[in-house]
């Protein structure tokens, strides 16, 4: 048995980064960054108004009253030209360029307006409402990095800087595949002894989170020549292939002994972690296999510690390991005897604003229902308790 940062830093030494392609911006959400983004202009790119109102000169409106003469106004999109002298108001917008010789906004709920005049009630202070011409951005900064992750809040930048299309790293192919006599499709009844396939539809969901294609094969019963088929087949069309079951040492368990007749390089077949002792890492071919337990706790533990980072890993993401984070325990935590626990979790913020533990009753590692409350994996070392009140390491499942 290998201890869980052992494991990862063979998956970081092993896995292969995939090439950068050119994507429309619009289809770029969850992807990866193969380019730093450069702001191509200053932003504002010109003096801007916050507010509704009036730009004036802040020496003419101190001392008050004053009166000022309208000499025209600035909308968004197409500004004043002239020049504000003493004793002159421009009209302005929100967004409008501010005119040369103005420095200041007034808004217009402290301005009296008639024939052609203005009466402010109140001075103006410099560069009071208006954002300057650069403020937010200047010309050639850089704004998001190679290896950043694009989401939604990223998209108005882009668009905003010209990246009508952007560089981005190739998505891995994953092919997924589950394995087991006694499994059946999740639109099927199952009779006795059987059980719906529920982990191909989850790792689906989770790989497709972080960026991946995926393609869930064909169910593969007990049976060592149809699973080595089956492996070598779906090796051809993908970068990463994740077997559920048959990874133990029991009888029909034929996940380890297919990989190896394959050719296939076993890297760790056993972790010193629960659930997910029995994860399988291998290379065939030069792709990468991942043998994950069948039970469903556990392959979401063993996806979110090794399978996710390998799957940002291929597409150079900057992030690859979960975010982590410290919580309190609100009861009891214990962990197993001889291998750290990374056990599913709720955590919630509390009214002092501080994150807590509310461990979850699991009855096994096949205890999916509880799972399905967990937003947290809790890291809990060999042989040790938490008692509530203590801190604890977490990792969010995000």
């Amino acid at each position: 048995m290998i201890p869980v940062p052992d494991a990862l830093k063979i998956i970081e030494r092993e896995v292969f980064p995939l090439a950068a392609e050119t994507i429309d911006l619009n289809k770029s959400i969850k992807r990866v960054l193969a380019e730093d983004i450069f702001a191509d202009m200053d932003l504002p790119p010109f003096d801007r108004s916050q507010m509704d109102g009036f730009a004036v000169r802040a020496a003419d409106t101190n001392p008050f009253p004053v009166k000022l003469k309208i000499i025209g106004e600035s909308v968004a999109g197409k500004g004043f030209e002239g020049k504000l002298e003493k004793g002159e108001a421009v009209r302005i917008m929100t967004g409008a360029r501010v005119p040369l010789g103005a420095d200041a906004v007034q808004k217009i709920e402290l301005i009296v307006e008639n024939d052609g005049f203005i009466e402010i009630k109140e001075p103006a202070k410099i560069k009071q409402n208006i954002i300057k011409r650069g403020e937010e951005i200047r010309k050639e900064a850089k704004i998001f990095e190679k290896g950043e992750v694009i989401s939604e809040n990223m998209i108005a930048a882009l668009a905003s800087f010209g990246y009508a299309k952007v560089e981005v790293f190739k998505q891995p192919k994953i092919a997924i595949l589950a394995t087991g006599s006694e499994i059946v499709g999740i639109s099927s009844v199952p009779r006795k002894d059987q059980i719906r396939n529920s982990n191909s539809s989850m790792i689906e969901v989770f790989a497709k989170k972080i960026g991946a294609e995926t393609e869930v094969l064909t169910l593969v019963e007990d049976n060592i020549d149809n699973l080595k088929s089956a492996i070598a087949k779906a090796l051809e069309n993908s970068d990463v292939l994740i077997i559920t079951g048959g990874v133990s040492v029991g009888d029909y368990d034929y996940t380890k002994p297919a990989l190896r007749q394959l050719g296939a390089e076993i890297f760790f077949e056993k972790v010193s972690l629960k659930p997910g002792k029995p994860t399988v890492f291998a290379k065939l071919n030069d792709r990468i296999v991942f043998g994950l337990p069948g039970n469903p706790v556990s392959v979401a533990v063993t996806f979110y510690l090794f399978v996710r980072t390998a799957i940002l890993l291929m597409q150079s993401a900057k992030n690859s390991k979960a975010q982590k984070g410290f919580a309190i325990a609100s009861g009891k935590i214990k962990g197993a005897k001889e291998r750290d626990s990374y056990l599913p979790v709720s955590v919630e913020t509390n009214k002092k604003g501080q994150l807590v533990i509310e461990s979850l009753r699991f009855s096994g590692s096949s205890n999916f229902i509880e799972f399905a409350r967990a937003n947290a994996l809790a890291f809990v070392p060999e042989g040790k308790t938490f008692e509530k009140g203590d801190v604890v390491n977490i990792s969010f499942l995000s």
